[in-house]
C-alpha cells in the first residue's frame, strides 16, 4: 500500500516521503480494517511530525505514518463487530497512520457515516467538532458562570468558524481576531453580527478593547501562541484566563512577562490528544454531537483543496499557506 512515512523528526517538507508499506495485519477481535479515501493535514499532524519541545531526532527503528483522522470504505471486520460491516462508510479517530491508503482500528474509534454527508465532510467529521467541544467546557470552566467576553485567535481558521457558530448559538459574545484585512472582510461577511479585527491594524488592541466594553477579554481562546501571548494576556481583564490549544505562530513570551501573579491569570491548555480520556459514554455522547453537525450544517466544514498521496508535497504547503480557508485534504483512490 501506498503511504506517506518519515524516518526521524523534522521539518515536514525535508523528512516525509511517498512510500510503499506492508498492509496492515488482518483485523483482531474488535478491529476492523479501513481502506482510507480521504484526510485531512491539521496542523497538529505537521506538528507531531516536527516533533514537539524535547523530542528526539534520532532516527526512528521503523517509518512512522502521520495523520490520526480519515474517512474510508470498512473492507473486513474481526471477530465480535457488530455494528459495522465490509462497504460501509465510517470516519476514525484516533487512528495513527492515517496517511495511508489502509488503516486496522479498533472498532469502537470507528463511525458510521451519516446518510446524505458527503466524502469530504466526513473526512473532517471528528476532529473539529471535538476540538470545538473541548473548548466549549474550557469556556465555561473559565467563566465561572459569569457573561463576560470572549477574544479567539486563528478566527477563520476551520475551528475558529465553528467557534464563531457555537457563540452565536449559545448568545456568547465573542471578538475574533485574523490575521489580515482581506480575512477580516471575509469573516464579517459569514459572521457579522460578530466583530472581527484585524491584527494587522495599528490599533487593533484598541480595537479590541472597545469591543470588550474597555474592560478586558474574560477568557482568550490562542491557537497561534508564540511572541502574541504575551500581547493576548495584555488583552485580558484581571482574574482572566488564557486558553492555549495551539502553536500557528513564531517566537516566545517568557511568562515572567505575563504578569501572571500580578493580575490573577490563568493559562490554560487544551489537547485534542486528552479526548480519550473522556470516558466510552462522554465519548459516545461527543461523537453524536460531531456527527449530527456534519449532518446538519456542512457548510463549517470547508475544504481548501484536495490532493493525491503522491502530492502531498504541494498538500503540505498549501495547508501552511496564510490566508488559506479551510482544510486541505490528501486523498487516494477507493481501490
Amino acid at each position: 500500500m501506498r503511504a506517506i512515512t518519515y524516518d526521524q523528526h523534522g521539518e515536514a517538507a525535508q523528512v516525509l516521503r511517498l512510500s510503499e508499506q506492508p498492509s496492515p495485519v488482518a483485523p483482531a477481535a474488535g478491529q476492523v480494517r479501513v481502506r482510507v479515501l480521504s484526510r485531512p493535514v491539521h496542523p497538529g499532524d505537521l506538528a507531531g511530525v516536527q516533533g514537539f519541545p524535547g523530542a528526539s531526532l534520532q532516527p526512528f527503528a521503523t517509518p512512522r505514518i502521520p495523520g490520526l483522522e480519515g474517512m474510508g470504505v470498512v473492507e473486513t471486520v474481526g471477530e465480535g463487530v457488530r455494528d459495522l460491516r465490509p462497504g460501509q462508510r465510517v470516519a476514525f479517530f484516533p487512528v495513527p497512520g492515517a496517511w495511508s491508503e489502509l488503516v486496522t482500528a479498533p472498532a469502537d474509534l470507528v463511525v458510521p457515516v451519516p446518510e446524505g454527508v458527503s466524502d469530504d465532510t466526513a473526512a473532517l467529521m471528528l476532529v473539529n467538532p471535538l476540538t470545538l467541544l473541548m473548548l466549549l467546557r474550557a469556556v465555561e470552566d473559565a467563566r465561572h458562570g459569569q457573561a463576560g467576553p470572549v477574544v479567539q485567535t486563528a478566527a477563520g481558521s476551520s475551528v475558529g468558524r465553528l467557534v464563531a457558530a457555537a457563540a452565536l448559538r449559545h448568545d456568547v459574545p465573542l471578538v475574533n481576531l485574523v490575521r489580515s484585512a482581506t480575512g477580516a472582510k471575509t469573516l464579517r461577511q459569514r459572521f457579522p453580527a460578530l466583530p472581527t479585527i484585524s491584527t494587522a491594524d495599528a490599533d487593533w488592541r484598541t480595537q479590541v478593547r472597545d469591543a470588550t466594553g474597555g474592560r478586558g477579554a474574560q477568557v482568550v481562546l490562542d491557537a497561534v501562541g508564540g511572541s502574541l501571548t504575551g500581547e493576548l494576556a495584555g488583552l485580558l481583564d484581571d482574574g482572566g484566563t488564557l486558553i492555549t490549544y495551539g502553536q500557528l505562530g513564531s517566537g516566545s513570551t517568557p511568562l515572567e512577562s505575563v504578569a501572571l501573579t500580578a493580575r490573577d491569570l490563568t493559562v490554560r491548555g487544551v489537547s485534542i490528544g486528552r479526548w480519550m480520556t473522556r470516558t466510552p459514554g462522554e465519548r459516545a455522547e461527543d461523537v453524536a454531537f460531531a456527527a449530527d453537525l456534519a449532518a446538519s450544517a456542512p457548510e463549517l466544514f470547508e475544504v481548501a483543496a484536495r490532493y493525491d498521496l503522491a502530492d502531498f508535497a504541494k498538500a503540505v504547503d498549501h495547508a501552511r499557506r496564510p490566508g488559506k480557508s479551510g482544510t486541505v485534504l490528501l486523498t487516494s483512490p477507493s481501490s
